[in-house]
């Protein structure tokens, strides 16, 4: 006999769990949809030279690869990168800007570790210009955000935007070339703190009259006008800064007409991401009565989407939820809970003779009314049959028996009141 198990770092729920995940990866569908994103569904496994087109860095040595026959094949390990080849390769077959959001598994063999996954589902939307794409889109972002997140109902929340052109103008403006090392350690700095940052700026050999302009930098604080106040009162004399600002102010002007409350965004200069990748305007989404999670939706806007695949210019801006992490943290956190089904069934119908006919008559007829149901077609003692309905969650149960068939009154009983009643299936339906 061999003992059942899964690999490290790969998540498998139980129905209970499950219908809860599936009820948060439905809220986000919906929402994206709401928004008019088209779904798209790419192959989980990609030509090796398609998804290692950039080459090189830690996703290389995390990647899932192996041949079949001549065929140099890998799973992909994030969305993105299947979607700037689906865009490359159906470029005129879709309408631009394109809209799409896909929610799929992906694969890194991350080091095992409490909370890292290497199989894990991603919810993705990116919106993609063809040579040029409206800043409207970034102010737009954040209103899909903050539709999920408050639908989902997990707390308080706040969407923090930064945009990379100021940073690195700023940059620039101090002559810093390389400051990819410093961003890694400011992005650190709500884990280490300010002082600890500081230390690991000096130790790259930065003066002390840099470190110090870098620290009053990204603690400017106040609301998002007084910020972009202080940005400019700075005085920098760089292309790059001087866009930059202009980009957030517009993205924070516009945000408010899509609807979403002040004190559900705000800029924050320590902001980076992606700093390979993001060009503009970046987002990073956290549950202020849990910072510790780190951020729960995060993305923003890239110049190019597919500059390793085709000669356009594809100009994008998107977010992604890494839901399986998320998820799991949650749970974790106790900020989540299941409401005891684990299954969709609302009614249980029980046949209490041979005769099933007429219960799989009302099954249907229930169906028909957008009822989730099932029959119990076990035999045995009733209340076998009642715990069953129990151990699942089902609210109701309906039993038939001759009488119920010779009637047309079937017994109808809520199991969490114990209380049972004469109805006909019309009645049910009605009530329900």
């Amino acid at each position: 006999m061999i003992k059942p198990s899964i690999l490290p770092g790969f998540m498998e729920l139980l129905p209970e769990d499950q219908m809860l995940f599936n009820k948060v990866k439905d809220t986000i569908r919906k929402n994206y949809e709401k928004f008019g994103f088209i779904p798209l569904d790419t192959p989980v496994m990609e030509k090796s030279e398609v998804l290692l087109a950039k080459g090189g860095g830690e996703t290389e040595k995390q990647i899932y690869r192996f041949s079949k026959g001549d065929t140099d094949i890998s799973l992909r390990f994030d969305l993105t990168v299947p979607l700037a080849r689906y865009v490359s390769q159906h470029s005129n077959d879709i309408a631009f800007p394109f809209r799409r959001y896909q929610i799929g598994k992906v694969y890194r063999g991350e080091r095992n570790q409490k909370g890292r996954f290497r199989e894990f589902y991603q919810c993705d939307i990116d919106i993609i210009g063809n040579e040029k794409l409206s800043i409207m889109y970034d102010a737009e972002i954040p209103s899909v955000i903050y539709s999920i997140f408050k639908e989902l109902n997990f707390g308080d929340f706040v969407i923090r935007i930064n945009n990379r052109k100021v940073l690195n103008g700023f940059f620039k403006s101090l002559d810093i070339e390389d400051v990819s090392e410093i961003l890694r350690i400011i992005d650190k700095i709500d884990k280490i703190g300010a002082d600890a940052v500081k230390e690991e700026i000096t130790a790259l050999g930065v003066s002390a009259d840099i470190v110090e302009k870098i620290m009053s930098f990204i603690a400017l604080e106040g609301n998002n006008d007084s910020i972009i106040e202080g940005l400019k009162a700075l005085k920098i004399e760089n292309e790059a800064f001087t866009e930059g600002i202009a980009e957030l102010e517009a993205v924070t002007n516009h945000i408010k007409y899509f609807g979403v409350p002040e004190e559900n965004f705000a800029i924050d200069l320590k902001i980076a991401r992606g700093l390979d990748y993001y060009t503009g305007t970046v987002y990073e989404t956290i549950l202020k009565d849990y910072p510790s999670i780190g951020s729960v939706c995060s993305g923003g806007r890239y110049d190019n989407l597919a500059g390793y695949y085709t000669n356009q210019k594809l100009p994008g801006v998107g977010i992604s939820i890494g839901l399986t992490r998320l998820f799991y943290q949650l749970r974790e956190a106790n900020l989540i809970k299941t409401d005891g089904n684990s299954t969709p069934a609302k009614i249980l119908v029980i046949p209490m003779d041979d005769d099933t006919s007429y219960s799989i008559e009302v099954s249907k007829t229930l169906r028909t009314a957008g009822i989730e149901c099932e029959v119990y077609f076990e035999k045995g003692k009733l209340n076998k049959k009642l715990n069953y309905a129990n151990k699942l969650g089902i609210p109701y149960v309906i039993l038939i028996g001759s009488d119920e068939v010779e009637t047309g009154k079937l017994t109808f009983k809520d199991m969490k009141k114990g209380e049972q009643s004469k109805l006909t299936v019309e009645e049910i339906i009605n009530q329900y």
